[in-house]
């Protein structure tokens, strides 16, 4: 099949290009950065640099393709620390020019990499945009099948921990303790979008994807026994505490606020009220192999 991914070859971009193009598929991988062309191109894929904001480029990539797979990040929006930006607005913007695209270019079958939390517009903090980008696809002709895959928290999300660790000697956020959440590798990600390509579209579908689920204290556990720090405490701070501390180092109001509110739901269970409703089968990677890779960056990165 011809398939065109968006998102470049990132954490899940990159695995995902490696199985469909061993599978046998046509792949074109869309990315922003042309320095990405090579690294495109060694995966055995096709590039078509150009940007999310331009229709008629995304127009034209998608024509042809028997299957697009859409995604959205914050980091297509803009950086973190620019403090005039509107990322949901902008991330908005872009599910709107997937839409037209789609539309204009005779596409029948769609993937789309959303999360989880995408079930409600309230309460889930700065990923609500993944809900307004769902319901803009919704918009779409009936004849058009969209597989809508929700990912819960990525492990890689984790590095973040890393600054905090080094510098006040524990894991500091506003949720903790020993509920068990789920987690999710971006292996584990990039095999079931790449298993629901192959597999037939049938209307508007959804599926979470996870790989383990443990609770913070677990996590630290795990962590700190990685990197040799084993009795590390994951500690639990105010939520007005934690948006200071990510305003005095300079981040975008809008993306400060909704990253606390994100974190406020998974301590009250708000973003997991459908993944409960409709859990997945567990994927391979594990905590415990995640680990060993946050020993390596802990490692490396310096602070």
């Amino acid at each position: 099949m011809n398939i065109v991914l968006t998102g470049s070859i990132g954490n899940i971009g990159k695995p995902l290009t490696k199985e469909l193009v061993q599978k046998g598929h046509s792949v074109t991988v869309i990315s922003s950065n042309a320095e990405r062309k090579s690294a495109i191109e060694a995966l055995g894929a096709k590039a078509a640099i150009g940007s999310m904001f331009d229709v008629e480029f995304l127009t034209e990539t998608f024509t042809g393709a028997d299957i697009v797979y859409l995604m959205e990040t914050m980091e297509a929006a803009g950086d973190l620390f620019d403090k005039n930006i509107d990322f949901i607005g902008k991330i908005s913007e872009i599910g709107k020019h997937y839409k037209t695209a789609v539309e204009r270019s005779g596409v029948k079958k769609i993937v789309h990499l959303s999360s989880i939390g995408a079930h409600t517009d309230q309460g889930t903090g700065i990923i609500v945009f993944h809900h307004h980008v769902e319901q803009i696809l919704k918009q779409l002709p009936d004849d058009i099948a969209i597989k809508f895959i929700r990912p819960v928290g990525i492990y890689f999300n984790m590095f973040s921990f890393i600054h905090t660790i080094k510098n006040q000697g524990a894991i500091i956020s506003n949720w903790g303790g020993d509920q068990k959440e789920p987690w999710v590798s971006p292996l584990d990600i990039a095999d079931t979008v790449a298993e629901e390509i192959e597999q037939p579209f049938d209307g508007r579908t959804i599926h979470y994807v996870a790989s383990d689920e443990v609770s913070p204290n677990e996590i630290a556990k795990a962590l700190g026994k990685s990197i040799g720090k084993p009795d590390l405490q994951w500690k639990v701070i105010s939520d007005q505490e934690l948006l200071k501390s990510w305003l005095d180092i300079g981040f975008n109001e809008q993306a400060a606020k909704g990253f606390v509110e994100t974190q406020a739901a998974q301590r009250s269970g708000i973003l997991y009220e459908d993944y409960d409703q409709h859990p997945p089968v567990l994927g391979k990677i594990k905590l415990a192999d995640f680990a060993r890779e946050f020993a390596v960056a802990y490692q490396n990165e310096e602070v």
